[in-house]
């Protein structure tokens, strides 16, 4: 039987971890996409993010927190669990530390008496209430996992619900429709149903009188973005849009991720196994767990050109920007990037577009704080993640704006209409699908002539094994290295000899490895200057 109040939660606590011994010989860290390795060394974390997930929650007055499982791009084999704030977001950065201080108490006792300590040092309620939500992806590992997650809710009396198989954003979706569902402006429906009616009607008002896009074909990885992306082109209609969705085998465990989907078209810059692709049609890639898309097509010559992160913003950036002219309305927008967009786009947007543009470290939690600044705040990781967010100020003065004429109007309600198709909780690979598809329809461009808009320089990225990725230190957002001594000032010497050159070293978020990035003015001197640059890390 299990206590529900609290003097019974740590006796709770040690009896339930007993279950799910930590393994021995490995250190966790709750990092940018929470906690991610190999699906059997979970267990125990899992169990324990779900004794933090009901801290949170009653730290914070019984508001619902979600816990996502997922591991996103990786392999089949890995999996990972993150939590998901009240209004959608992630955690907040201060609770990453008792993530990872939970995740590795070496002891069942050690663990309870780590929960009490937190709940001491924050001043916490234990006699409040705690309301969880989570859901997972495909992943054989998953439903093991939850089971974990359920006790570690179990052992501290929290009442939860389970999604079971959703994307990642519609998780953050119903966390956010959870918690303003009685406030002045409730984000939606809080249920899979209802993400799907928001982002349907939004779409069919936003495309209303503009031509039908053609067919778009979209590779889900073999993930859970398959099934989802289905339901949600029924509600639209195919009156309104017509999609293709191949990769969609969720049965096949092992093909998850397999040379397809989102982070291999954007590393490999090819074009996913067996995809025949027709000149100038518009094809997608989807992640795993469906909050990344980059977009593609092929030349008459069958030439590959990637539409990636900063194609999206730019192209998002250069609508909107021409909304408001038309519309009156007086807003700023700007950019968020990370040392990640291509250095093309940093230069079209600013001196193009004139949208200023702001550049954080890599992973959400910068920079969706950074769009926020923003009256309305675009930002894209170049592998495809991102969002569009609308400040409450901006929605109050687009609501309450009286236009003069019908060309105002239309602009006003079509960026209303925007901010609803967008899931501006996360990243939502379905969401910038339907964001994508909308603003080439009103254009009347193909890929192709999106593309125009400005020519990428070749880049390369490149993952290198090292033997502490934590000895690698940056500043000025991760473009330049502080740690190890002496290795940036090698790094500026090799991007002198190349036209255009540009490269940077980060430490990988969820691994033991270094990411290494580089441009040029040529695809033979990109791929060089990251090779000699990956060179210089295995000396250390």
């Amino acid at each position: 039987m299990v206590e529900s109040t609290p003097q019974h939660w740590p006796s709770q606590i040690a009896k339930f971890s007993t279950l799910h011994p930590r393994p021995e010989g490995h250190k966790f860290v709750y990092g940018t996409a929470g906690f991610r390795l190999l699906g059997s060394l979970l267990d125990s974390v899992v169990f324990r993010v779900g004794l933090l997930a009901a801290l949170r929650s009653r730290k914070l007055d019984g508001e619902t927190i979600g816990v996502m499982i997922t591991a996103s791009h990786n392999p089949p084999d890995d999996n990972g669990v993150k939590l998901i704030d009240p209004q959608g977001e992630m955690l907040e950065a201060s609770w990453e530390t008792y993530a990872t201080r939970f995740a590795n108490a070496e002891t069942d006792a050690e663990l309870a008496n780590e929960y009490l300590a937190v709940a001491e040092a924050l001043k916490i309620n234990l006699d409040g209430p705690a309301n969880v939500v989570f859901a997972r992806d495909t992943r054989a590992s998953g439903p093991a996992l939850v089971a974990a997650l359920k006790d570690g809710l179990q052992a501290v009396a929290a009442d939860y619900t389970d999604y079971r198989i959703l994307t990642t954003p519609q998780l953050h979706y119903i966390v956010k429709c959870i918690n303003t569902a009685t406030t002045a402006t409730p984000y939606g429906k809080p249920t899979e149903e209802g993400y799907y009616e928001k982002l349907a009607t939004a779409f069919q008002i936003v495309t209303m009188g503009k031509p039908k896009s053609p067919v778009i074909t979209v590779d889900a990885a073999n993930g859970v973005g398959g099934p989802k992306l289905k339901e949600l082109a029924r509600y639209i209609g195919s009156d309104h849009i017509d999609i293709n969705v191949v990769k969609d085998k969720i049965d096949a465990v092992e093909k998850l991720n397999h040379q397809c989907g989102a982070d291999f078209v954007k590393t490999q810059q090819k074009l996913p196994l067996g995809l025949e692709p027709a000149p100038f049609e518009l094809y997608a890639s989807l992640d795993g767990d469906a909050d990344r898309i980059v977009f593609y097509y092929v030349d008459e010559a069958s030439k590959f050109h990637l539409l990636d992160g900063d194609k999206i913003a730019s192209l998002v950036a250069m609508f909107i920007r021409d909304l408001l002219a038309v519309s009156g309305v007086d807003l700023q927008v700007g950019i968020v990037q990370t040392a990640y967009a291509n250095g093309s786009s940093s230069k079209y947007l600013m001196d193009i577009l004139k949208v200023p543009v702001t550049v954080t470290p890599t992973g959400v939690k910068h920079l969706h704080h950074a769009a926020q600044l923003f009256d309305i705040g675009i930002y894209f990781e170049a592998n495809g993640h991102g969002t569009v967010l609308f400040s409450n100020s901006a929605m109050k003065a687009l609501e309450s704006f009286e236009a003069q004429n019908p060309g105002q109007q239309d602009a006003v309600t079509t960026l209303l209409s925007l901010a609803a198709l967008i899931n501006q909780t996360v990243g939502d690979a379905l969401s910038d699908l339907l964001l994508v598809t909308a603003i080439l329809s009103h254009k009347v461009w193909g890929p192709n002539e999106w593309n125009l808009a400005y020519t990428d320089l070749p880049n390369r990225l490149v993952r290198v094994v090292v033997k502490d990725r934590m000895a690698f230190k940056t500043e000025d957002a991760e473009r330049r290295l502080v740690e190890p001594k002496g290795l940036q000032a090698q790094i500026d010497a090799l991007v002198k000899k190349y036209k255009s050159g540009r490269s940077f070293v980060r430490a990988s978020g969820t691994e033991d490895a270094v990411r290494v990035y580089a441009e040029a003015a040529t695809r033979l001197e990109a791929d060089e200057l990251a090779v000699k640059v990956s060179d210089l890390l295995k000396v250390l």
